[in-house]
């Protein structure tokens, strides 16, 4: 071998030895590129790829769970089946899961039924859109975003698992958000990229209560991690499976450097 050869192979080995990212997607490697490394920015989206954050329907709520683990399996089984569920803490010790986004209440009944009739489910409850604190609401400003921080702040210590079939898109961290929004009358998206997707930039110096704060394994990679913002360059987040849910600071030397963009959905 050259050396020229040998030098190019060498490039190559460096470039496949990319840091593992230590969040919600663990064991996730970030797209090698031969090109030297971008400064800490999000990719950018043209306009037209976003979509609006729509209010949440009719949801079925089932539950009321003393194990967390017992919500957990029941979550599962539901995205299993391809349910968007998820669970959430509901006074001392207590879980309840919320399946679905449904446009109407007969829509929602239909399913629940059905869910019932095949034992997925028990006994039942329907989320009206009014039982939201959006609701009647023409902006969605500063009372809304103190609401997002209580409940994502009501997770902190809790293990949190998105579940489901697919791994690859950080679904612990994004669950986390969907259901933080969803309990607060929001349709998030699912995935990592679709709620990267449906916001507006904002700049780190602008930040405000109830934004998203997403992370990369590497500059300029592909988004692995996903936070919500609750001020004073705080975030919560639901680190990886086997991991309770958590506040950090985007101040840390970890998190600065991983730092990859952020996206807000309200006025």
């Amino acid at each position: 071998m050259t050396k020229t050869q040998a030098a190019k192979a060498g490039l190559v080995l460096a470039v496949a030895a990319v840091a593992w990212f230590a969040g919600c997607r663990a064991g996730v490697q970030a797209v090698p590129s031969p090109a030297p490394p971008a400064p800490p920015a999000a990719p950018s989206l043209p306009a037209e790829t976003r979509t609006a954050v729509t209010r949440t329907g009719y949801t079925i709520q089932v539950g009321a769970f003393a194990v967390v683990d017992n919500a957990r399996r029941l979550t599962q089984a539901l995205n299993d089946k391809g349910l968007d569920a998820f669970y959430f803490p509901q006074g001392p010790g207590l879980y309840k899961v919320r399946i679905g986004d449904f446009p109407t209440r007969t829509a929602a009944e239909r399913e629940a039924k059905r869910l019932r009739a095949e034992a997925a489910i028990g006994d039942y409850f329907i989320v009206r859109p009014e039982d939201y604190p959006v609701y009647g609401q023409t902006t969605l400003g500063r009372a809304l975003r103190e609401k997002l921080a209580t409940t994502a702040e009501s997770f902190i210590g809790v293990d949190y698992t998105w579940g489901g079939t697919t791994r690859n898109e950080g679904f612990d961290c994004s669950g986390l958000v969907l259901a933080v929004y969803r309990l607060n009358g929001l349709s998030m998206p699912r995935s990592l990229t679709d709620q990267y997707k449906a916001g507006r930039p904002v700049s780190r110096g602008r930040l405000l209560v109830g934004d998203l704060v997403f992370f990369s394994a590497s500059p300029g990679g592909a988004l692995t991690h996903v936070g919500i913002c609750v001020g004073k360059n705080a975030f919560i987040h639901a680190p990886g499976t086997g991991k309770q849910v958590r506040e950090d600071s985007l101040d840390s030397a970890y998190f600065r450097k991983h730092f990859s963009g952020a996206r807000t959905y309200l006025d």
